[in-house]
């Protein structure tokens, strides 16, 4: 690598484009377990509150508190949750991920176990709070982390199922808490502090997986650790190479930077400001939207169901399995589709449908005619579509703006739109239910579906193609340096004027063939600084094509299958290989026999 040195130093470095081109491993597998099983313990915190609700509002429980307070304890927890997001997404930006993911998680362990010993609203508020803090600052340092380390092809699925296992959690939480409020195994003021003993275990089981996770290449390169982030990569790819039995190919695309120790924060706020006005706006109508919905039901849906549905205490966690399990299947299903359909498509019906389904839930809860089962189809109906656009917001904002300032973009972005939805919503539920009355309750739907709809109003305006591109595409860092035209796919230095020319015959045929109106992955353009959706060649396109033109050449006429195998097409992610060899044959690169197969286009037939 070139330039490198003790000082300021300009370099040039292949690391992300080799983390992207790895084949799913055992090694991304550690990554998930270790870094996205905090949303498991996020969901198992919301839910237990949730579960143990209606106890608490009951003699006996040992912390006597009413509807509304218990909304007010959901609020410190969101509360901390945001400034904790920002307190330690600055520091996750400037000190690395690894060390604020062990911190963060400690600071959730001790608050959780503080939880468990609460004995007034008081200490109650102040242990949420500082058990809010802890994961808050999780959600920099991990979603930051994931997205640096997963494979660009698979990117959106990981994500929008790691951020669903919240509902584990959750599902777990609530599953537990059957047995934990069964008073006929624990009494009454005992079994909910056991509940957040749970969380805290999985805690500590996290901690030891997570030791293991390395530091972000990506953050090391930037902050003058280039050497190590190149051993770690190595690590990474001589592990693969062990477990896959194969050569991994040597990529070919590179980003040159001038790497910092430092960014100040005053930079990453004109970043986002200046540079990013439209992504900025889309960020906070995704998560106020979600914050508000999600926060406002999730935290009050079992006093709703005790206040207007007549479900006992003990019974409610069974109706909140249910919920989780529905939230959980949204993203697990759909999650492929953010990877070949679209981001932007994806995360505007997601909204949109999940606003005009909370709509129709507030209209029927005017109409009194609601029973318990038909009131919870409403809601799995919903969230279903919900949970799937509210993990989404975590992937658009980790994707769409530099790396230097990722984690604390998703800080930023997340204490902002849960301060203005997530506070708000729980407290606004909590009062509107302890009215006692369904169309006061009606109100607060209807202000959910709205706020929701805004935020599929604006990714349809302001929405960002980032499917299955490089996170360093869709985001320059702001240390990189300006080495190549904007969006000038093969027109890196060397590149010979045969290639070139293919590569501009290829977009000719992108912007006025069929192709143009297909979803999809495809670059950015931009129109007078307004971010467009055009449908440009995917990055390593050209690259793909010769791999399966020299494979053609090297070992002779192949099915589409064996093809496939030869070229290692598994690993290059949705749809990639299929619009590959499309274009090898349109190209005249390949040729299609009568009998299905594919030879070199100097065959002889």
């Amino acid at each position: 690598m070139a330039g490198e040195s003790s000082q300021a130093a300009t370099i040039e470095t292949r690391i992300p484009a080799r983390l992207d081109r790895l084949p799913w491993s055992r090694f991304h597998w550690m990554v998930v377990i270790g870094l996205g099983t905090v949303w498991i313990l996020d969901g198992l915190e919301v839910t237990i509150v949730g579960s143990i609700g209606q106890r608490l509002t009951e003699k006996g429980s040992g912390l006597v508190l009413d509807p509304s307070q218990i909304g007010t304890a959901a609020a410190f927890y969101v509360a901390g949750a945001c400034l904790g997001a920002l307190f330690f997404g600055q520091l996750t930006d400037r000190f690395g991920r690894k060390k604020l993911f062990l911190i963060t998680l400690a600071v959730y362990i001790a608050a959780t176990v503080a939880t468990a010993f609460s004995f007034a609203a008081w200490y109650f508020y102040a242990a949420r709070f500082f058990t809010g803090a802890g994961i808050g600052g999780e959600y920099a340092a991990i979603n930051s982390a994931i997205d640096e380390l997963i494979p660009a092809r698979v990117r959106g699925r990981v994500d929008l199922i790691i951020n669903g296992s919240y509902w584990v959690g959750a599902a777990g939480g609530a599953l537990a808490a059957v047995v934990l409020l069964d008073t006929a195994l624990f009494a009454a003021d005992f079994g909910w502090r056991l509940a957040f003993g749970l969380g805290a275990a999985l805690g500590i089981g996290i901690l030891l997986v997570r030791r293991n996770v390395p530091e972000s290449p990506r953050w090391l390169f930037i902050h003058k650790r280039h050497e190590e982030g190149e051993r770690i990569v190595a690590d990474i790819e001589k592990a693969v190479e062990g477990e896959t039995g194969e050569k991994l190919p040597e990529p070919d695309e590179s980003i040159t930077v001038r790497q910092r120790e430092r960014i100040p924060l005053s930079e990453i706020a004109r970043t986002a400001f200046s540079k990013y006005p439209r992504r900025t706006v889309l960020g906070l109508s995704l998560f106020v939207g979600q914050a508000f919905l999600y926060n406002a039901v999730t935290f009050d849906l079992g006093t709703l169901l005790g206040e207007f549905f007549e479900v006992g205490s003990g019974a409610i966690p069974l109706y909140i399995a249910l919920f989780a399990a529905s939230n959980f299947l949204g993203p697990l299903t759909l999650g492929r589709l953010f990877d070949t359909v679209g981001r932007k498509p994806m995360i505007a019906f997601t909204y949109l449908g999940s606003a005009v389904l909370t709509a129709a839930l507030a209209v029927a809860l005017l109409g009194n005619g609601l029973t318990t089962w038909s009131f919870m189809a409403f809601v799995l109906a919903i969230f279903f579509l919900a949970s799937a656009g509210a993990s989404s917001a975590y992937l658009t904002v980790s994707e769409i703006f530099p790396m230097e300032t990722r984690a604390l973009s998703i800080a930023f972005f997340y204490a902002t739109g849960t301060a203005a939805g997530g506070i708000v919503g729980p407290i606004l539920f909590g009062h509107l239910i302890a009215s006692g009355k369904e169309e006061q309750v009606a109100i607060g739907f209807f202000i959910g579906a709205v706020v929701m709809a805004i935020g599929g109003v604006a990714e349809l305006l302001f929405g960002v193609k980032a499917e299955q591109r490089t996170l360093e595409d869709v985001a320059k860092p702001l240390t990189a340096e300006e080495a190549e035209d904007e969006g000038a796919e093969g027109a890196a230095e060397g590149a010979d004027e045969e290639r070139r020319r293919r590569v501009e015959e290829r977009r000719r045929r992108e912007r006025t063939g069929l192709r143009r109106y297909r979803p999809g992955p495809g670059q950015l353009s931009s129109y007078r600084g307004i971010p467009l959706s055009a449908p440009y060649p995917q990055p390593g396109l050209d690259r793909e094509v010769e791999i399966i033109d020299r494979a053609l050449r090297d070992r002779g006429s192949a099915n589409r299958r064996e093809l496939g195998r030869r070229v290692g097409a598994r690993y290059w992610g949705p749809g990639r290989f299929r619009a590959a060899l499309r274009e090898a044959v349109t190209e005249g690169r390949a040729k299609r026999l009568p009998r299905g197969e594919y030879a070199p286009a100097d065959d002889a037939d």
